[in-house]
Parts: C-alpha cells; structure tokens; sequence
C-alpha cells in the first residue's frame, strides 16, 4: 500500500472549529440565555442516590439478577452461577436499572430552578466499570443517560416554555491518571494511557449525542492529560458526525495548594485547555465556595469562555458528610455573581435541590460575567 493510500486524518480539533451545530436550535437558545443572565447547574446526583438507601438487588434489578448481565453472559457461562461481582454502588447502572430514580432527581434540580442537568454517567467509561466488569455497557450507560435527562428536561420545559432546560453530557475523569504513577516505588508506572482514555471517551461521547445531549462537559479534572485524552477524543466525534455541540470544562483544585492533582494552578490548567475553544472553563467539586473563590476569580480573569462554578457544600466533615446549608451557600455564590465572577452556578457534593433553589434565588436578576472578547468589541 502507497503512503498516500491511507492519509492521516485532520487534525479534529482545527476541522471541529469549522462544523456546524448538530442542534442549532438548542445550541441558539443556551449561547442567548448566557448572554443574558447567569445559568443554575443542578447539583449533586449522588448525594441524592444515598437517600433512597439502595441495596444490591436494586443495582442488579432483572437484568443483572442472575450475577451478570442476561443480554450479554459471558462466553461458557453456566445459568445460574454469579460472576461474584457487587454492583451496589455503581450509581451509573441505576439509569438501566431503576431510571425512574434518576429521573426524580433530575426532575427535583429542574423544578428548583436550575437550568441545566448533568447526566447520571461520571462513571461510564469503560475505566471506571472495568471496577464492575461492565465495560461493554459505556455506550449503552451514556445513551440512557442522556435520553432519561433529556426526557425530564423536555417535560418540565413543556410546562414552562419560556425557560429552556439544557443537558450537559458528563464525561467523567475516570479513576485513573495519565500523568502520575500509582506506584510510589516506580515513579515511571501508567496503569492508563493517552490512547486508552481516548477511546473509552470517544465511546462515551457517541452514547451522550445519540441520546441528546445538548453540551458534553469534560468534568472534575484533577489531571489536565486525561482531559486532553477526552477532548481530542470529543473532537474525532464531532469530525465524524460533521457537526459538533458546545463543550464545558471543569477542573478540580484538590486541596489548600491551588493546584490540579497533576500540579497545575488555575490559570496554566486555563491555559493547557483554551485550544479548545470551550463554551465555558471552571471549577467544581473538592472545595467548599469560600476556597474555591480565588481560583475563580483567577480564571474570570484569564478566560475568553465564560466561567463556571459549582462548589461541595463545604468541605467533609468527620463522617464524610457536608454541613453547609443551602443559605450559607448561596450568600457566598451571591458575592461570586456580584464581583462579576460567574456565567453558570451550581452545586457538586453534598448539594441538594434546596441548595440549588436557594443559589438559584440568590443569583437571580444579577448580571452575568462579560466576556473579554465581548468587553473588547463594544469599546
């Protein structure tokens, strides 16, 4: 075969800037809606799972009763023998499972007011449910994500037609990192690479559209190669497809340093992703709102997308729990949204549907952040 018989492809990314929407109409409404107040994202999906107490016959539901998956057993599998794999908590299952729990959830945020919803699929990637041996589920998790979202979005705007709820397709970080070795003794060791998280996420991705999503976020980065491994991968998809939907980042400052768990401050994690071109950059999870503020206020200040935010409800206590309430929340996310820091909002753990009605209330009527490109225009 000649060289030229199988050219390499375009760059995704310099080819993706070009492609049109794939949802013109959706895509019109969310770009007109951030220009003219700021946006709620909802908060914390499995805060509210924990509620609802499951137990492992609920993971499992008819489908995953016999001890593996009845539409796919494995090879040789002898009926009735169990693969002798727990699957309670594996949160993103329930969207096969128990939907309507999912969908009550997602219902609860947008009747509290927010505009967006996340998707129930942080961990459907073919890393994270190699945990549960159901890595051959990520396409099918991430398509029933998104369509349980889109539905309960569609229906509650249905009601109230002049607000339109929005669906962020979640990409999670997946439990592994590219950049750092899980070995202390053997600082060289990768237990993932570049090209594995490319393809899990480009699998993830294709799920997400086919089941309407309205915008992929590449969420809680603690390591900026793995979210370059989901955004070149994004990009291959909207290449193929010919068309694209607006992306979100958000990163995660894991502790008092200011700094990704790969090491990097707010405005270079900003800086190793603004080829991107995303919608909006920004922090959730980790921190409560008073110490995420100053990397906030650093990316307001760097960023040509608009800027996100959605905090823990503090930080952990000792028992794992999250005491700050939904007031004492949404007054310090009412002076980020004075100080001109925010386009979205919302909450990550511990977060509840009061949470989000009060940060709602609290950012209501405030004007959104202008975008320096925007400032540099109108002068």
């Amino acid at each position: 075969m000649s060289i030229d018989a199988n050219p390499p492809r375009k760059t995704a990314h310099r080819a993706g800037i070009q492609l049109p929407w794939l949802h013109p109409e959706r895509a019109g409404k969310l770009l007109h809606a951030l220009r003219e107040r700021i946006l709620v994202i909802d908060g914390a999906m499995g805060t509210m799972i924990q509620r609802h107490d499951l137990q492992e016959a609920d993971y499992r539901g008819e489908r995953f009763a016999e001890g593996f998956d009845s539409a796919r057993p494995p090879e040789g599998h002898v009926h009735g023998a169990g693969c002798g794999c727990d699957l309670k908590g594996n949160n993103d299952l329930l969207l096969l499972t128990r939907p309507e729990i999912i969908a009550g959830i997602h219902t609860a945020y947008l009747e509290a007011g927010a505009d967006l919803v996340e998707t129930n699929t942080f961990n459907a990637t073919s890393v994270s449910q190699a945990d549960y041996r159901l890595e051959h589920l990520v396409y099918e998790l991430n398509k029933a994500g998104a369509k349980v979202a889109r539905e309960c979005c569609d229906a509650v705007e249905a009601r109230d037609p002049g607000k339109p709820r929005f669906v962020i397709g979640v990409l999670g970080p997946t439990s592994r990192t590219a950049s750092i070795s899980p070995e202390v003794n053997d600082p060289g060791f990768r237990n993932t690479s570049f090209d594995e998280l490319r393809e899990t996420y480009r699998e993830a991705a294709n799920g997400l559209i086919d089941g309407g999503a309205d915008v992929l976020m590449v969420e809680t980065i603690f390591d900026t190669l793995n979210a370059k491994a989901a955004l070149f991968a994004i990009e291959e998809v909207f290449d193929e497809r010919g068309a694209r939907l607006p992306v979100m980042i958000s990163g995660t400052i894991t502790d008092a340093s200011g700094r990704t768990l790969s090491g990097q401050t707010a405005e270079a994690f900003y800086t190793s992703l603004a080829h991107a071109r995303p919608l909006s950059i920004g922090f959730n999870c980790a921190l409560g709102a008073k110490d995420l503020r100053p990397h906030v206020e650093t990316l307001a200040g760097v960023a040509d997308a608009y800027v996100s935010a959605h905090p823990n409800a503090g930080l952990p206590n000792a028992f794992g729990g999250y005491d700050e309430t939904p007031e004492d929340m949404a007054g310090v996310l009412k002076e980020f949204a004075q100080s001109g820091l925010l386009n979205l909002v919302g909450g990550c753990c511990g977060t509840t549907p009061d949470h989000i009605r009060a940060i709602a209330d609290a950012v209501a009527g405030i004007a959104p952040r202008t975008l320096p490109a925007q400032e540099r225009k109108a002068a």
